[in-house]
């Protein structure tokens, strides 16, 4: 990795998104000269099986497959190993490719920033530091997420990395939306409402006014339905109230996750089933959500082609939590202007999209069943009092803009 911009001839400048996971790591390169991003991402794709059988599969702007290649596996590595020799080989890819690709900065997603950070922010030891006490809160994500950033500084020493926070976008909620009903040291201590997805959200909102027109800086809520889901309510394109909270655990229903639960639930699985924190813990981040309710996938697409009773009502009450916390942010936003899917489920999953919908039709949505079976940008029929969207969601352009201007200020005056 080059200085900053002092590039040789014919190789051109980039930023490097990551997004870590246990064993796997997304990536996207961005082309930039240090003033301006080109998008789409230039090359986008994936490191999976680090630790065990590590491939990369890559492609470019237009989808064309451009690598899908086992990388060299040390049977005797360590993670810690593994992770940095697959980031490693990821790096020597991109700097070998035909473009000449000289990455310049890299911006991570952090699932966590905690009530600091209400915007990204140049890594060091002492940050690095401070996330780490946010392992707790986020202990499928966040790990992995530093793991990352530690491995690249080994790596490239010089490089400048970025953390892009999903908790960021959240921090200028109102006070009384983001408080617990607890005794105040708590909240002192951090303990409060911080919401996520935020990198989604986000850019959801930039994407709002050429969707939505006159109605995007109204009142609008926003459906993140993925693997992790959340709903978001917006007025003037900021963040109001989330149904994510202290935790990524809380609100709807998720792939493998509870979404919000009694509390005297996990009283009752301490003090009657026995378990320690620990198998709490897995329970309700692993074994949980659809795949819980239904004993047979976390996976949407499996459960509305499944004939199985139980992954209708897993699918029935994925629905029901999205349209009962669509009411909770409609009421505190005083009403709806707009509801706008996004995400893996509410981008393609259309038969998610009208049953919630429909159960929001005391709103007066209404949902044009052609638009919605096509996926088109704007779903409501001409009758809907609201407007209804599906808005592809792009956090990796989000984090690549967030990177910018970390780079810009390390260019010579």
């Amino acid at each position: 990795m080059s200085g900053p911009l002092a590039l040789s001839a014919g190789v051109v400048p980039a930023i490097l998104v990551i997004n870590a996971g246990s064993s796997s790591v997304k990536f996207a390169v961005f082309e930039t000269d240090g003033h301006d991003l080109r998008e789409p991402a230039a090359l986008h794709g994936q490191v999976e099986g680090i630790g065990s059988a590590p491939r990369l599969r890559a492609k470019d702007a237009h989808g064309a497959t451009l690598a899908d290649d086992a990388l060299p596996v040390d049977a005797a590595a360590s993670l810690e190993t593994a992770y940095d020799a697959a980031l490693a080989e990821l790096l020597r890819w991109i700097a070998a490719h035909e473009v000449g690709f000289a990455i310049e900065a890299i911006g991570h997603r952090v699932v966590h920033g905690g009530p600091l950070h209400a915007a990204p922010v140049v890594v060091d030891e002492a940050v690095l530091a401070e996330l780490d006490r946010y392992v707790p809160l986020a202990p499928l994500h966040q790990p992995h997420n530093l793991d990352a950033i530690r491995a690249l500084a080994r790596i490239e020493p010089g490089a400048v990395q970025i953390a892009c926070f999903d908790t960021a976008f959240h921090r200028g909620q109102p006070a009384v939306a983001q408080r617990f009903a607890l005794p105040r040291r708590f909240e002192a201590a951090g303990v409060r409402r911080y919401g996520f997805h935020g990198l989604s959200y986000e850019y959801i909102a930039g994407r709002l006014p050429e969707v939505l027109g006159a109605r995007a800086d109204g009142r609008v809520i926003v459906a993140h339905l993925g693997n992790g889901a959340s709903l978001c309510a917006l007025s003037q394109r900021r963040s109001i109230a989330s149904t994510m909270g202290f935790s990524a655990l809380d609100g709807l229903m998720m792939g493998t996750r509870t979404g919000s639960i009694d509390p005297g639930v996990l009283l009752y699985l301490l003090d009657t089933e026995k378990m320690d924190s620990a198998r709490i813990s897995t329970l309700l981040y692993k074994e949980s959500g659809l795949l819980g309710v239904s004993g047979i996938s976390a996976d949407m697409r499996t459960l509305l082609a499944s004939a199985a009773p139980e992954a209708a009502e897993a699918v029935e009450l994925f629905c029901y939590r999205i349209a009962r916390e669509i009411g909770s942010l409609a009421a505190a936003l005083g009403g709806l202007d707009a509801l706008v899917f996004t995400a893996g489920i509410g981008e393609h999953a259309a038969e998610v999209r009208a049953r919630v919908t429909a159960a929001c039709g005391w709103l007066g949505l209404r949902l044009d069943p052609e638009a919605n079976a096509a996926g088109r940008l704007r779903l409501e029929s001409a009758d809907s009092a609201g407007l209804v969207a599906c808005i592809p969601t792009d956090e990796e352009v989000m984090i690549a803009r967030h990177a910018l201007p970390a780079l810009r200020a390390r260019l010579p005056a």
